[in-house]
């Protein structure tokens, strides 16, 4: 079990980084409880793919009911945090706001998450991963020399910039509350987050050592020693060999012997040198380029995609996927010496856990059958 075991949480059913939040606390053995409502139908039909609802039980309310929101916060009094992830003001409409929460519950760290923040004149506008990083200024720097922005996956908004600062400070609050007895709300940003996570960036460009025009820098493809290349089977291999001895290896193992090539940081020549790049990589196929560059300092790696990543010896080595009711899925992640994450639940239907999981928050028999009768759960 994880070293969160023990610890109470409730989830308002949520899309995107809310659940991910959730995902990765309930890895680590967090008791979480989502509540899912009754109408809005499953972004994915079967549930089994439903990978960010992993390892915690699912019970399904009607909050549109007074029975519905009462059951709620009597499973409120008994947690140590919750996450929700709506637009502000839903959750005061719902009777569900942080201070209806904190009569229950003085102690609870009440996390909130959103794209702009909870105030703002944008708070109330919808959004989704794209915008939130446009406002941070992370969009701006992705994509190639002279091309428009690259849309990247919604890791940086949604997840890192999302998901993770919330759980981040779910703890945070929950380290503090357990000493003064008080809790608070957590105000997530997705814009926020996403420019905490650029903050390297922001230096580097107060600095001089990155300019905004996109796929000329450092580390955003410009160099020809940081970037992705194909080879001759049509696949791609990555490169990052900032370091001057792993430069030095790169171009030993590329047979690239060229004396100028050896002024690694002569920006202007940049582009030169990558045309020599994708020339030698064209070469020979990405495994034989695996066999040249891998357990070397180069700084190489093979980009594999979703399906490949399971057969890489070092993923192999360390158990790194999972499969789980056949869906290929990341292991939890840290990983600790002690207190071991492990699966627990496949991500559930909606409602699948209602008397299973009140019953053991400490809800009563004729209570759950109330509930049920009244059409409550």
């Amino acid at each position: 079990m994880g070293p969160l075991k023990g610890m109470k949480i409730v989830e308002i059913g949520s899309i995107g980084p809310g659940p991910f939040c959730a995902q990765m606390l309930a890895d680590m053995g967090a008791d979480i409880i989502r509540i899912d409502r009754k109408t809005p139908a499953p972004i994915l039909q079967d549930t089994k793919y439903e990978v960010l609802h992993r390892n915690r039980r699912s019970v399904m309310v009607d909050l549109k009911k007074p029975a519905g929101v009462q059951t709620v916060l009597k499973l409120i009094a008994q947690s140590e945090a919750l996450i929700e992830g709506f637009r502000p003001g839903v959750m005061e409409r719902l009777g569900l706001g942080p201070d209806i929460c904190f009569d229950k519950n003085p102690g609870l760290v009440y996390g909130r998450m959103t794209g702009w923040g909870q105030d703002g004149p944008l708070a109330q506008a919808a959004g989704h991963d794209i915008n939130y990083i446009s406002l941070s200024g992370a969009l701006h720097a992705m994509g190639s020399a002279g091309g428009k922005p690259a849309v990247p996956l919604n890791l940086v908004g949604d997840f890192g910039g999302g998901g993770m600062f919330l759980a981040f400070g779910i703890m945070c609050g929950v380290y503090e509350a357990r000493t003064s007895g008080q809790g608070q709300v957590v105000d997530a940003s997705m814009v926020e987050g996403a420019a905490a996570l650029s903050g390297m960036f922001y230096g580097m460009f107060a600095g001089g050592m990155q300019n905004n025009k996109r796929g000329t820098n450092l580390l955003d493809g410009g160099a020809h020693f940081y970037d992705t290349y194909e080879t001759a089977d049509g696949k791609w291999i990555s490169i990052g060999s900032i370091e001057p001895q792993f430069y030095a290896l790169l171009l030993k193992h590329a047979g690239l012997e060229d004396e100028e090539l050896k002024n690694q940081m002569a920006m202007d020549r940049w582009p030169d040198w990558k045309e020599k790049m994708t020339t030698v990589f064209k070469t020979k196929t990405r495994d034989q380029w695996c066999e040249i560059m891998e357990c070397t300092d180069v700084c190489f790696a093979p980009v594999l995609s979703f399906d490949e990543v399971k057969d890489h010896p070092q993923n192999q080595s360390r158990q790194s996927f999972i499969e789980v009711e056949g869906v290929l899925q990341p292991a939890p992640a840290p990983r600790f010496s002690r207190t071991q994450p492990e699966m627990r639940y496949p991500p559930p239907k909606k409602g699948e856990h209602n008397e299973e999981a009140l019953k053991e928050w400490g809800f009563h028999s004729d209570e759950i059958d109330a509930l049920i009768s009244s059409d409550v759960i």
